[in-house]
């Protein structure tokens, strides 16, 4: 075996920009792969990780309440909230009052979401990962204050809003028109991104000011808190009962627990990461067909030494696994040369997507990835290079060697 590997590393350099090609093929194809698949498990993570922090939330909504689904209809009622904070388990039930309303600012115009909650009931839904932005100037004054239960026509404004939504920027103590009511900004809220961008393109005001300013006495959602996560699925399905017991409709309600949403997004993910290598397998086989290229101009440049190599005692097997070899030695070295580029290129798209959007997906470069990257490469290798290795160890010695 020594000296085959060493006959094949001679043919390998003796044709260096054949060989380097058909390992650029390799190449591309493998890092492809591996590029694409750690930014899957990126975004899978990232996602998934600020849905397990809500793991004791239950999301309540009128209509079909599955991820990724715009099928709400009807609202509740506060006969409905107090049904649902009546259940036992149930730590916290808290109604939000959502609608699109038109908000002015300096002569502009823009539909935004206008959510009515109670402020002691803010930190029960969001907890204490929507906060307010910190000052710019001293770096650890938050900007404002939250809206207390006391407030009249003021609001609290996502970052988006205060930021990207007008040519000017809004600031704590500025006034908005919405719906032809001036509000005063108390308060900026810092962005959060991700799961929770909803709330970056959000205005929230008291109960008070939303069903009365507003007109808007329909509650859209109720966030549920739960005592113990183990029973969220049970205090799930008992309050979509009750609720519509309480309509006398039968699949009024959706309750969505996080658990049950994390498993909607695994099997999201299970088919975009399909996608994903589908479309990176393309340049796989464009290599492939390249490798089955090279080892067959080998065979043919090379059938007078074939013919020599079979009159001097080499027998089919040796000369089956001398062609083998060489398409499974140019397939590794592109192997391993995806998975460097792979790595690199995977965190290069993190790095362009936190830059471009100011959204953090990490490269997540698992190890069986790798070694899954290797013995594709590998086996894309031999399975192409197997037919002209074959026809080169069928060749009759004597024609061979009289090939010129």
């Amino acid at each position: 075996m020594g000296d085959v590997f060493s006959l094949v590393c001679r043919n390998i350099s003796e044709r260096k920009a054949r060989a380097a090609l058909t390992i650029l093929g390799i190449t591309v194809g493998i890092g492809a792969v591996i590029a694409l698949m750690s930014i899957g498990y990126g975004m899978e993570e990232s996602i998934t990780g600020e849905l397990v922090e809500m793991a004791d939330t239950i999301i309540v909504m009128p209509g079909s309440a599955e991820l990724g689904s715009i099928g709400a209809f009807g609202s509740f009622t506060d006969r409905d909230l107090d049904a649902v904070d009546r259940i036992a388990g149930v730590k916290d039930a808290v109604a939000m009052r959502g609608e699109m309303e038109e908000v002015e600012y300096r002569g502009e115009t823009f539909m935004v979401q206008i959510v009515g909650i109670e402020p002691r009931d803010i930190t029960a839904v969001f907890g204490e990962t929507v906060k307010l932005e910190e000052d710019g100037g001293a770096g650890t004054e938050a900007s404002g204050r939250a809206l207390r239960d006391n407030d009249h026509k003021t609001c609290e404004i996502g970052y988006s809003i205060a930021k990207d939504y007008f040519d000017d920027e809004i600031g704590v103590n500025d006034r908005i028109t919405i719906n032809g009511s001036k509000f005063r900004v108390v308060g900026v809220l810092a962005k959060q991104g991700g799961f929770r961008s909803d709330v970056d393109s959000a205005i929230y005001v008291t109960t008070r000011d939303s069903m009365s300013i507003l007109n808007n006495e329909d509650i859209s959602t109720i966030f549920v808190r739960v005592r113990n996560i183990e029973d969220a699925e049970e205090i799930a399905a008992e309050i979509e009962e009750r609720i519509d017991d309480n309509h006398k409709l039968d699949d009024f309600a959706s309750a969505m627990t996080m658990g049950s949403a994390v498993e909607q997004l695994e099997s999201v993910f299970g088919i975009l990461q399909a996608v994903l290598i589908a479309i990176a397998s393309i340049s796989l086989i464009v290599a492939a067909m390249g490798i089955l290229n090279t080892i067959l101009m080998s065979v043919m440049e090379r059938t007078h030494e074939i013919g020599v190599m079979k009159a001097i005692g080499a027998k089919n097997r040796n000369i089956l696994s001398l062609f083998l070899l060489e398409a499974g030695v140019v397939s590794a070295i592109g192997g391993v040369c995806g998975c460097i580029v792979g790595i690199i290129a995977a965190h290069a798209i993190s790095f362009g997507i936190r830059t471009a959007f100011d959204v953090e997906i990490a490269a997540i470069v698992k190890p069986e990835i790798l070694i899954g990257g290797l013995v594709v490469a590998v086996l894309v290798g031999i399975l192409s290079g197997l037919y002209p290795a074959r026809k080169a160890s069928k060749m009759s010695p004597v024609e061979a060697v009289r090939y010129e």
